[in-house]
């Protein structure tokens, strides 16, 4: 190492010392040089790790939650003895202004200045991806967004998934049972939940929009006598599903298909659509209501289950960083709605709202486990994806499962029908759901 190259690694640990005295940190880091922040850091403290000098270059001519992105999914920046959940309960009390005003800002440019004339170095896997936009309806963009995030790989899924395959907001009958904590438990119970809420009866014919490996349609078979039809837009998806199909002996009462949902025909007694609508845009809404509405039976039971961003007064459809960087690289041509404008979309549509149940807490737990299980399979999950998209999916469910803890995003069950005149023919409590 010359001697520009030492007086760099000397600055960055003198900036990174104030940083940490202002902000009252205990995590500590280890620089690319070997060296390490405080000097005393033990081999099991908690730590992040600069790989290289060019990342500090990188991150000096563009700060930035996507830089940052690129970084942790090519490994130059990385937690020692942690995770992401263990950096958020070291999280400074300090409020970003006033370490901002604390903060030595000559010291701070000094040490910028330094590096940033060095190359950014590499690699940055993030940087191929198209820029981020809502998806505007067409089947064949509709069809690629989905294939981009859900034909990864059938086996890396299954490396965090449970049993079922079920890659929606598990459910928690009690907070404090320690088996209703499970995540086999937790979303059996889901499809258990969803299928009662449908009222489900044997001879019903069920659609589920967005059907993902099978789950629902083959539980609603076995266990409640139904006739089911899938769709969804995944080849991955549609191979899984209709193998386990045959694997059940439901050949003769589950059907899957690899369908937009706009071009379903119908009729059908229940339809459900359990975490679609979040993929399809905004200005896409009404479409896809027209389209239940179009091929359920009068009578019928509709159920949307779908993640919501909090309302705003103003410009709700602007994104934040950290969410446009998740539709660009997670959800290609999603956008969440906010619970307030699904009730009005669906009157507006011709349905009755019966029902709206919350489950932020419930997905913040089903987030956590997937994340853990990933983590805990994660050699596996580099050999069937490449350690770069391994890296991206665990951040994306970490971050996931913390939003909802923060209360920053929710997650709805909203059971409606066709609006009719008298009797909805809807039990007039909800206690046949838990009997």
């Amino acid at each position: 190492m010359d001697e520009k190259a030492r007086d760099r690694a000397q600055s960055m640990r003198r900036l990174l010392t104030h940083a940490r005295e202002r902000l009252g940190l205990t995590i500590g880091f280890h620089l690319w040089d070997g060296s390490t922040v405080p000097e005393d850091l033990g081999s099991t403290d908690l730590a992040i790790r600069l790989a290289d000098e060019n990342l500090v270059a990188a991150l000096v001519r563009k700060p930035g939650i996507e830089t940052l992105a690129n970084l942790w999914v090519a490994k130059r920046i990385d937690i020692v003895n942690g995770t992401m959940f263990d950096l958020v309960r070291q999280r400074p009390s300090v409020k970003t202004r006033a370490f901002r005003k604390s903060l030595d800002k000559g010291l701070a440019l000094r040490t910028g200045w330094k590096f940033l004339t060095l190359p950014r170095g590499g690699p940055w896997p993030l940087e191929t991806q198209p820029s981020e936009k809502p998806g505007d309806g067409d089947p064949k963009a509709n069809k690629a967004n989905i294939a981009y995030h859900y034909d990864v790989s059938n086996a890396f899924y299954a490396l965090f998934l449970d049993r079922e395959m079920v890659y929606t907001c598990g459910y928690a009958t009690d907070w404090d049972d320690v088996h209703s904590g499970d995540l086999d438990r937790m979303q059996a119970d889901k499809l258990e939940m969803i299928c009662r809420k449908l009222r489900l009866q044997p001879g019903d014919h069920l659609l589920d929009i967005g059907c993902g490996w099978g789950a629902l349609v083959c539980h609603a078979a076995l266990h409640h006598g139904v006739t089911a039809h899938g769709v969804t837009l995944s080849e991955e998806q549609v191979a899984y599903a209709q193998e386990k199909v045959r694997r059940l002996g439901l050949e003769d009462r589950v059907t899957i298909e690899l369908r937009d949902y706009t071009t379903v025909t119908g009729p059908y007694d229940k339809i459900s659509s359990i975490g679609m609508q979040e993929h399809i845009g905004l200005d896409n809404h009404d479409t896809y209501y027209k389209t239940v509405k179009r091929v359920l039976k009068p009578g019928g039971i509709f159920l949307n289950h779908a993640i919501t961003r909090p309302a705003k007064k103003k410009r709700f459809r602007r994104k934040n960083q950290e969410f446009a960087l998740l539709t660009k690289h997670i959800f290609p041509g999603g956008e969440l709605d906010h619970i307030g404008d699904t009730l009005m979309r669906l009157e507006q549509n011709g349905f009755e709202v019966h029902d709206v149940e919350g489950w932020r807490e419930h997905y913040q737990r089903t987030c956590r486990h997937w994340h853990d299980r990933l983590l805990a399979n994660y050699d596996a999950a580099v050999a069937e994806v490449g350690e770069a998209k391994t890296r991206l999916w665990l951040a994306y469910l970490g971050a996931c499962s913390i939003a909802f803890e923060r209360n920053t995003v929710g997650i709805f069950q909203t059971v409606a029908t066709k609006k009719r005149r008298g009797a909805s023919g809807m039990p007039a409590t909800r206690a046949d759901l838990y009997a």
